[in-house]
């Protein structure tokens, strides 16, 4: 299912989200303009590598910079290639817009990176040994999914679903879609550890980082109102 859109209004411009957007684009397109090598190594020194933070005699072997944890960050803004980065960015072009305007643009924004730095830290602690760099958005996403489905557990979605190559388009409630999406990142996730190889692939503990990160963050935050040579892509399927 692909969300088209979804039945609650804006009621402000979402600053934060289209800056967002707008900044994974650029880095994007400064990607394409790269060789291939150098791609690789953008990837490699601001992507996560989570044996560089659990094997450091091997991560300074390799060259990787000592005590460096700027990836946690920066491997939220690049992406793996045109699906990847449409996909994520459509989907938090659909939700972000209302949970920023729930939250307000600064809160918003925090919480965004917040969710992608601790589904950085998911990922690193359910795949330690893994030397294949994990970036995108998804982690950070999957966040403002949980916000969403705690904010707005009524919303109706427009979803595209694809039968035999033809587009039909049904109205399904929100929490169905962001339900299911959620319980699929935690059955492949739970799967993939349970395989006998943890390394490659996509990094469905992220997405379950990122989702319960925000689910958690999002109760706090209204209860104290009241009173993300292969590369691991984050995709946001």
């Amino acid at each position: 299912m692909f969300p088209i859109q979804d039945s609650v209004p804006s009621r402000s411009v979402p600053v934060v989200t289209r800056a967002l957007i707008l900044i994974n684009a650029i880095v994007f397109f400064f990607e394409l303009s790269l060789p291939q090598a150098s791609v690789e190594q953008l990837f490699y020194l601001f992507g996560i590598v989570p044996a560089r933070f659990t094997h450091p005699d091997w991560a300074a072997y390799v060259g990787f910079p000592v005590d460096s944890y700027w990836p946690f960050l920066t491997h939220q803004f690049l992406h793996g290639g045109w699906l990847h980065i449409i996909f994520n960015m459509w989907t938090l072009w659909i939700f972000g817009d209302n949970v920023e305007d729930r939250m307000g643009p600064v809160r918003f924004g925090i919480f965004y990176l917040t969710c992608g730095i601790l589904a950085g830290f998911t990922q690193l602690l359910t795949n330690s040994d893994s030397t294949v760099p994990s970036v995108g958005a998804s982690g950070a996403i999957a966040g403002v999914l949980g916000a969403y489905l705690l904010l707005f557990p009524t919303a109706r979605l427009v979803v595209m679903f694809p039968i035999f190559f033809f587009p039909f388009f049904f109205e399904v409630p929100a929490v169905l879609y962001l339900g299911i999406w959620f319980f699929s990142q935690l059955f492949s996730g739970t799967l993939a550890l349970a395989g006998p190889q943890n390394v490659g692939g996509i990094a469905w503990w992220a997405h379950v980082g990122g989702g319960g990160v925000g689910q958690h963050n999002r109760t706090n935050t209204v209860s104290s109102g009241r009173g993300s040579r292969g590369v691991v892509e984050e995709e946001g399927e």
